[in-house]
């Protein structure tokens, strides 16, 4: 039996993982899917990067968790990667779901060519709005996941994005596996090609979208549990 923690990405709350969530489960594991302050049915709550990285480190520690697995999807590796270091021993192992890492010093939106989110933060104040549905096409999900997404989710808080990662210690010395998911382009991002390169980080490829968690609900958790089993 594994311990995981699951986060998702940017204008995601826990009901993301629902379907992963259940998979896990019906496999015997312990599972808490983690909504990041100022999302879903945490929306209003004032957020910061280091406020998603303190939500995690509470979760963890509150549940008491020991030999955790950490799962970020997209945006929430950004914090879910500080946060797997500040946990300490208590980590087994982090996964990062097509997912940005953190680089210390550096900010969300410096990892990536990103005007166009900065200029929609400006025009609404300080949030970044959810994506149009058409902004989802070729990613694998059907009419009606695509529907869910867009009407359940919520615009992100704009300093979650801006603040600068904290790290104290190279994210090469932890224990991951990078799942890279093939729809949303086959190149790896510098900071993740360098780590996968590394030799000590697991590289998983899936023949989806960037929603892995709805698109390929069966098959990402059994990649989950094997990465778990690898740790």
């Amino acid at each position: 039996m594994t311990r995981f923690v699951v986060v998702a990405g940017s204008w995601l709350g826990a009901w993301a993982w629902d379907e992963v969530v259940t998979e896990l489960r019906g496999a015997g594991h312990e599972v808490h899917a983690l909504t990041l302050s100022g999302l879903a049915e945490k929306q209003g709550v004032p957020a910061g990067q280091q406020t998603h990285v303190q939500d995690i480190v509470d979760e963890v520690e509150r549940l008491d968790l020991r030999d955790v697995v950490l799962v970020g999807h997209s945006y929430a590796g950004v914090p879910v990667g500080q946060a797997a270091e500040r946990i300490g021993d208590r980590l087994a192992r982090v996964v990062f779901v097509d997912a940005n890492v953190p680089v210390d010093g550096t900010s969300f939106l410096d990892g990536f060519p990103s005007d166009y989110i900065r200029k929609s933060l400006d025009e609404n104040g300080g949030d970044w709005p959810t994506l149009d549905p058409a902004d989802y096409a070729g990613q694998d999900l059907t009419d009606e996941q695509i529907t869910r997404i867009v009407t359940d989710g919520t615009a992100h808080p704009g300093a979650t994005l801006t603040e600068p990662a904290i790290l104290s210690r190279p994210l090469a010395e932890l224990p991951a596996t990078y799942i890279k998911c093939l729809l949303d382009g086959d190149e790896l991002m510098d900071p993740v090609g360098e780590l996968v390169e590394s030799g000590r980080w697991e590289l998983v490829r899936m023949n989806t979208g960037h929603w892995p968690m709805f698109s390929q609900p069966r098959e990402l958790a059994l990649i989950l549990t094997e990465s778990a089993a690898g740790s």
